[in-house]
């Protein structure tokens, strides 16, 4: 097979290569070959269809995935051959008249010098779930039950105070006939910081005036910069009832049997699978700032970093329109993610180097352990370990994700590093 390779810029190569002819049409032979004896036709017994009537049927479709297949053998040993390491996916196309001429262009992999890993200094954070961790769980369980109960006093914290407002900015009432009615839970931040502040105190039928000046960014645009005379009116006051820790409320957690042992249990197992992932992605960020710092003069990809950017444009958008905003996408936003971006193909490539060079594997026991993890949080975990091992995409989402977990550890075991220990709250908090 005729193979050339060229430089088009510092990391960027055209191959040119031709398929193999003679492997391509005895794929397809064979392929034909087994369709005649297998495929069902109407007015034909199996295995009696003439060739002539299976190349009117497949033989395009077969064709097809014939020169795919071989498209991508052949290109994936010419890398092999000329020792390339790819940075991305190639993009491939025919060249010239030739049906099995094709030309690949591609980026490869920067050359990072010695990458010496043990010239890092880490700081890996440690932290233990405590006795206290599991109160405050639990107290928050509560408070996610909670009901209220309507009272005749003065509000305070923690109360939810059902009201009526309307404002006045200069001229401008809102709304402009009546009030709009809702209710806040004193302490939440729902409202205005002022606003709930001057709830406090005030039982129902209560009325009060507040004159509070709205920051330039607030929410809501025609308040937004503007000092206004925001008026309410209190027409309930409700405190918070916390259910107790008993056999149903034990049950309604899933914990059949109400016992508080087991229940105290299964939340130090959540919490410590919670703190087990915030433990990583703070190792996974400290690593990669170190080797950020250490590689910030190789030069990246741009086409690979290009593509990263534009991912994350993708990713900010989707983000913002699930908090309900209406995003609309302006053709050069990738450029303000230009630099995240670098960073984050930076390190990619270099936990990717640093597995080739050591020759690192995926740890089929790491991968296990972590998708029983993650199926632990179902309430089928057989049905979700199954689904996993069934669908191609998500478990090789899985294995890149434990493989990048896997060379992060190693990096971090080699590299110079001191322990610093975070409370449970310190080390969930990103």
């Amino acid at each position: 097979m005729q193979v050339s390779v060229e430089s088009v810029g510092n990391l960027e190569r055209r191959m040119s290569f031709s398929l193999p002819a003679e492997r391509l049409d005895t794929h397809i032979g064979g392929r034909l070959r087994e369709l005649s004896r297998t495929a069902r036709i109407k007015g034909f017994r199996p295995g009696k269809v003439p060739a002539k009537v299976i190349e009117q049927r497949f033989g395009e479709q077969v064709r097809a995935e014939a020169l795919d297949g071989l498209l991508r053998e052949t290109f994936n040993n010419a890398v092999r051959d000329q020792e390339l390491q790819l940075a991305g996916n190639p993009r491939i196309e025919k060249q010239g008249e030739g049906e099995l001429d094709f030309v690949a262009t591609f980026e490869v992999v920067p050359d990072f010098g010695d990458v010496d890993v043990a010239k890092l200094n880490v700081v890996r954070n440690t932290a233990e779930v405590s006795d206290a961790d599991i109160d405050q769980m639990i107290d928050n369980l509560r408070m996610q039950r909670r009901t209220f109960q309507v009272v005749e006093r003065g509000a305070k914290e923690g109360d939810r105070v059902s009201l009526e407002t309307w404002s006045q900015a200069g001229d401008e009432r809102m709304p402009a006939e009546g009030s709009e009615k809702g209710a806040t839970l004193i302490g939440s931040g729902v409202m205005f910081g002022e606003i709930e502040q001057a709830l406090i105190g005030l039982a129902k039928g209560d009325e009060k005036t507040v004159s509070v000046t709205f920051p330039a960014d607030w929410r809501v645009p025609q308040l937004a910069g503007r000092q206004v005379d925001v008026h309410v009116k209190v027409t309930d006051v409700a405190e918070s009832v916390l259910p107790e820790v008993d056999r149903e409320f034990i049950r309604s957690f899933g914990v059949k049997s109400g016992d508080a042992e087991q229940f105290r249990s299964d939340i130090r197992s959540n919490l410590e699978r919670e703190l087990k992932g915030a433990l990583m992605t703070r190792l996974r960020r400290e690593v990669g700032e170190q080797l950020i710092a250490a590689y910030a003069h190789v030069e990246m990809p741009p086409r690979l970093v290009e593509n990263e950017a534009r991912v994350m444009v993708q990713q900010a958008a989707e983000q913002a329109r699930r908090q309900g905003q209406n995003v609309q996408i302006p053709d050069n936003a990738h450029e303000g993610f230009l630099d995240a971006a670098r960073k984050r193909v930076l390190v990619g490539l270099l936990v990717g180097e640093v597995a080739r060079r050591n020759q690192l594997r995926l740890d089929p026991k790491r991968l296990n352990e972590t998708l029983r993890l993650i199926a632990s949080t179902y309430e089928e975990p057989e049905q979700v370990i199954e689904l996993y091992r069934n669908d191609p995409q998500l478990m090789n989402s899985l294995q890149g994700r434990v493989m990048e977990e896997q060379v992060i550890d190693w990096i971090a075991e080699r590299a110079q590093h001191t322990e610093q220990a975070l409370s449970f709250q310190e080390a969930i908090r990103n």
